[in-house]
């Protein structure tokens, strides 16, 4: 029986997304293939359509859990403290390298892209029409840092990386 969230079909998504994320690492998504998928996970290929479209789908919905992930670790986030929640993030980025390097390889739209900006607390500091540009200036720029930091194999301490944001930021 397939129904939807069954046992033995979610561990065959872990295995198929397990083997992604795997080949992720040292190629691009259009050079992966159903066929090695398979392989590496000892699944059939019928188990693979069963759970995807094709690797396309695969890549959403990986990306997807991976939003969901991060999402949740910032659901009790406090805004008016940017250091406490910078240095979480960082933190979290340093102990699941892997999460965020794979994240950022999915992200090949740019549409998705790590963001904790509070945009309430952005437009009673912003009075202007301009709050877009300053939301969209923050967000790629925060994930520049990470992107480098991830790059660089996070040698500076969350600590380092969260004041190198609030200096950027300077405190707004």
């Amino acid at each position: 029986m397939n129904v939807k969230n069954n046992k033995r079909r979610r561990e065959s998504q872990e295995k198929i997304e397990k083997a992604f994320i795997e080949l992720l690492q040292s190629r691009g998504i259009s050079d992966i293939t159903v066929s090695e998928l398979i392989k590496i996970s000892g699944l059939n290929r019928s188990t693979f359509y069963a759970n995807y479209i094709d690797i396309y789908d695969l890549a959403d919905k990986t990306r997807e859990k991976l939003e969901n992930d991060f999402s949740n670790l910032f659901a009790d986030y406090d805004y008016f403290n940017e250091r406490t929640g910078a240095l979480k993030m960082f933190n979290h980025i340093k102990e699941n390298q892997l999460f965020y390097r794979t994240y950022f390889k999915l992200c090949y739209d740019d549409k998705h892209l790590v963001s904790i900006y509070d945009t309430k607390r952005a437009e009673k500091e912003h009075i202007d029409d301009n709050i877009k540009y300053h939301i969209e200036f923050f967000r790629n720029g925060l994930n520049a840092i990470i992107k480098l930091w991830l790059a660089g194999g996070c040698k500076e301490s969350p600590e380092e990386m969260a004041e190198v944001i609030k200096a950027e930021y300077r405190g707004r």
